[in-house]
């Protein structure tokens, strides 16, 4: 050891603990300010200096763990320790927030199932109005880490819990407002009404218990595909007038998130055991949770950007950065899922209204303008020329004149929360795997054909969508219908039917997915020996994630085209472009006997129109489930 490093560690001894400890806190605190703001989209970016923030709170950890009694003697609360581990915690979920590795979602329940156990925040909490609002914020983000983690045995504990404080907080604090926590657990339980157990009967995320191992999937002719792409990237982003939300995660981005990543393996069907960590250091269980999180043989998990009401330029710059960023052979999905227009009127969010714009599909994409002040203008008609355009406008729904477009805030913003088609033609010139989830999806077809390079996949929800779940008016009051779909087939399926979970036998549902899966590895299998299928579809098949989207486009085609109620009518089916070929088309024998099976499985045969060279089951004309 050199003589100036003896110098310095002499120096430092002197310095009594608690102020080494203090100067600890305060650098921590100042590199924790500068990540906590930094965006979650940008590859790589912030990597190193999150690991510098991350380095200085685990020598903090370390050292007030150190110099506990010594630091407790000087003053040092308990609240004050809780304070570091829950910064820790949310070092982990925006470190996973930004690159979609579940081993620091993991971390991050550890620390904050350390700090409830340990109940850091819970002394004084009663008599301290900060403490209280530290003890509700930590709440509400360990919370959210359960809800995406899909832990929601402690998911339930702590809504209980968040209620109980805030019901108590009301009563000792009776000079302030606590509105706003009020709207919290508002939020949270009506979240977990419209995500019941029975959505969650199986996991979102793809796991190898159920779906096919990536290294099993058929390859698709080499002169098919003239690529081989992979999901790296996906922009979710969800806004509809009074949707299912918590914080600025939608019911519709919740599911679709964890259907972009891999499942924990046979984690979801083992029992949660034992609890790690509540009486030891911090560290002694991260070993065996990150060792259940972690699968070395899977690749990563495709990085997700969440936004939540995104304003146009915010959008932009999202889908610029992450395109600039995209692996050679990288696609990048899209998601949205939204209200729109098509040029008449913007169809209200909690209704099932619909609209024909076929009309308006080539004028949306060459004609619209977006003024520098925000207001968006067209050449169609002002609301002085159409007959009496208030009459179906109800509260909080919105009339436009604006050309076609998906609107993703208030309509008094004008242009500024608008996402027109056009907007995504620019990044055309990566590939893109593009899913629109609205009333006006249709005027999303003007991508095809006008792309500055690759040719784009889109998937379209339909027009109107058929009503789900129970009687509530409200459109989304368990999610949007191909979403569903897409994220959880067989359950969407069910809502169609009006079964929910309390209707439903295990050995019902256990043969329905068995019979599903068949026939979507079957369809997989059709598609990849086509000999038309397009490129674009070939070059993401290989995809686990996407080529699961597509499957579950196809059976919610096939389904939706069958069904009495939507059945020849086009408005209420989803539509893909490039087309697929005619072999997976919804009236071929081998789809409606899929639709079938499954239909007599439910006992609702009744419910679907099928040819007369597709047997039916001898039970045909038994009892019908309404």
């Amino acid at each position: 050891m050199s003589q100036q490093q003896m110098n310095n560690n002499t120096s430092s001894s002197n310095i009594p603990v608690s102020e080494r400890y203090w100067t600890l806190v305060d650098k921590a605190d100042k590199k924790f300010s500068k990540i906590r703001d930094l965006p979650y989209y940008e590859r790589n970016r912030y990597d190193t200096y999150f690991y510098k923030v991350f380095k200085v709170y685990t020598q903090l950890w370390k050292f007030q763990q150190e110099n506990r009694q010594k630091l407790v003697e000087a003053g040092l609360k308990r609240w004050e320790i809780g304070e570091i581990a829950s910064r820790i915690g949310q070092l982990y979920y925006g470190q996973y927030m930004r690159t979609s590795e579940a081993s620091y979602l993991s971390e991050a329940y550890i620390f904050y199932e350390a700090i409830l156990t340990r109940e850091y925040f819970k002394e004084g909490s009663f008599q301290d109005f900060n403490l209280a609002n530290k003890q509700l914020r930590f709440l509400a983000r360990f919370l959210m880490v359960c809800l995406v983690l899909n832990r929601r045995e402690m998911v339930h504990q702590l809504v209980n819990q968040l209620k109980m404080l805030v019901d108590e907080c009301k009563r000792t604090f009776q000079d302030t407002d606590f509105k706003e926590w009020k709207l919290v657990v508002q939020e949270i339980v009506r979240f977990l009404k419209a995500d019941t157990a029975f959505m969650n009967i199986r996991p979102l995320r793809y796991s190898l218990v159920l779906d096919p191992h990536p290294d099993v999937l058929p390859h698709v002719a080499a002169p098919v595909a003239r690529k081989n792409l992979r999901l790296r990237d996906a922009v979710l982003s969800s806004y509809h007038h009074n949707e299912v939300k918590f914080s600025e995660l939608t019911l519709d981005t919740f599911r679709m998130l964890q259907c972009l990543e891999w499942e924990p393996s046979g984690s979801f069907y083992l029992s949660a055991g034992g609890k790690n960590g509540q009486n030891g250091a911090l560290g002694s269980s991260r070993i065996n949770h990150s060792q259940d999180i972690a699968d070395p043989t899977l690749p990563p998990n495709p990085r997700k950007a969440v936004l939540y009401r995104p304003s146009l330029t915010h959008f932009i710059a999202v889908l610029a950065t992450i395109c600039e960023e995209l692996p050679p052979d990288g696609v990048l999905l899209v998601y949205l899922s939204a209200s729109g227009t098509t040029g008449h009127t913007l169809s209200p969010s909690g209704s099932g209204t619909c609209f024909n714009a076929a009309e308006n599909i080539t004028r949306d994409f060459q004609s619209h303008t977006i003024h520098s002040d925000g207001t968006s203008t067209s050449s169609m008609s002002s609301p002085s020329n159409s007959p009496n355009p208030s009459a179906s406008q109800k509260k909080g729904d919105c009339i436009s004149y604006h050309t076609g477009c998906l609107q993703f805030g208030n309509c008094g913003s004008g242009g500024l929360n608008c996402i027109y088609p056009s907007d995504l033609i620019p990044f055309t010139r990566r590939p893109l795997f593009i899913i629109i989830e609205s009333d006006a999806s249709e005027v999303f077809k003007a991508i095809s054909g006008a792309e500055k390079g690759e040719r784009a996949a889109l998937l379209l929800s339909p027009n109107c969508s058929f009503p789900i779940g129970s009687s509530d008016a409200s459109r989304h009051s368990v999610g949007s219908l191909l979403t569903i779909f897409l994220t959880a087939p067989l359950q969407a399926f069910c809502l169609l039917l009006g079964i929910s979970g309390s209707d439903i036998e295990m050995d019902t549902y256990k043969h329905a997915e068995s019979l599903l899966s068949s026939s979507l590895n079957d369809w997989g299998w059709t598609l990849a020996t086509s000999d038309n299928l397009d490129p674009v579809w070939a070059q993401i098949l290989g995809d686990p994630f996407l080529r699961r989207f597509l499957l579950r486009f196809i059976f919610c085609r096939a389904v939706l085209t069958l069904f009495v109620q939507t059945y020849n009518k086009e408005e209420f089916h989803p539509e893909c472009m490039p087309a697929l070929p005619d072999a997976v088309s919804p009236r071929t024998s081998a789809f409606q006997t899929a639709v079938v099976q499954l239909a007599k499985l439910f006992h609702a045969t009744k419910r679907f129109v099928f040819t007369e060279a597709i047997p039916l089951p001898d039970d045909i004309n038994s009892g019908t489930r309404s």
